[in-house]
């Protein structure tokens, strides 16, 4: 199930963030900004070992015993469990638990498979609950913090992505579920992204399409991965903010 790339240590007094889909993108500026502040960071990967291994060397260089790497694939129910067990082991201790790994492509209706449904309901809403579940006890007793990376498109649907709505509004239901369920000991916030990376693979869009998204954006501007970052870190500073979904999209949700 998974690889752990560092030997178990002896519990830090170092706070701990285990940041799932963690070796590019948003995932990985999460976890740049995450380190800068001091935290010891968890690099959870699928398939991406190579970007994965680069990120925990170049953060290791900067500070040794500070990043680790954890492989799972998260569709697999088996392998849950048996990850937050062995994040826990790597540095004694997690504080922080962000669900950011995600699935996303187009599914219009006619064509969607069950396969589909599986993978979009499972990246962006099964995986996320079970792993909250398997770490809200050492979460707990660390008063510590889970983060959701959601979607403005949990609100607002998106023409042809059915299935990745539907996934991404159980994820916000579970950032507010879990916020009374958890509370006091453990806060739950998520953050919900707007137009900040340009979709890869299947859900690429051309040109036409990404002016159309631009067209209704009040910065009229694309954001950025420390865009997302930065509302993570807003989450975890304040200690008095809980159930919320802080919407980082350059306005577009007023239209």
């Amino acid at each position: 199930m998974q690889n752990i790339s560092t030997t178990e240590s002896t519990p830090s007094t170092t706070a701990v963030a285990l940041i799932t889909g963690g070796a590019r993108r948003i995932g990985a500026e999460i976890i740049r900004q995450l380190h800068q502040q001091g935290y010891r960071v968890l690099i959870h990967y699928r398939h991406s070992r190579d970007e994965a291994q680069a990120l925990a060397d170049l953060l290791n260089q900067v500070r040794s015993d500070s990043a680790a790497l954890i492989q799972a694939d998260l569709s697999q129910d088996e392998s849950i469990e048996s990850l937050a067990t062995a994040a826990i082991a790597v540095f004694g201790r997690i504080d922080v638990l962000i669900n950011n790994a995600s699935s996303f492509y187009p599914t219009p209706i006619g064509h969607a498979t069950l396969d589909q449904w599986d993978e979009l309901m499972s990246s962006n809403a099964k995986a996320p609950f079970f792993l909250s579940q398997a770490l809200a006890p050492e979460l707990s007793k660390r008063t510590g913090c889970i983060i959701n990376i959601a979607d403005i498109h949990a609100r607002k649907p998106l023409k042809e992505h059915t299935l990745y709505c539907m996934a991404k509004a159980a994820n916000v239901m579970l950032t507010e579920s879990l916020a009374r369920e958890l509370a006091p000991t453990v806060r739950v916030n998520s953050v919900a992204p707007g137009a900040i990376l340009w979709p890869e693979d299947a859900a690429e869009l051309d040109s036409e399409g990404k002016q159309s998204i631009l067209g209704r954006i009040p910065l009229a501007r694309t954001g950025a991965p420390e865009n997302i970052a930065q509302a993570v870190l807003c989450l975890l500073q304040n200690d008095y903010i809980t159930g919320q979904v802080l919407p980082v999209d350059g306005g577009r949700s007023l239209h």
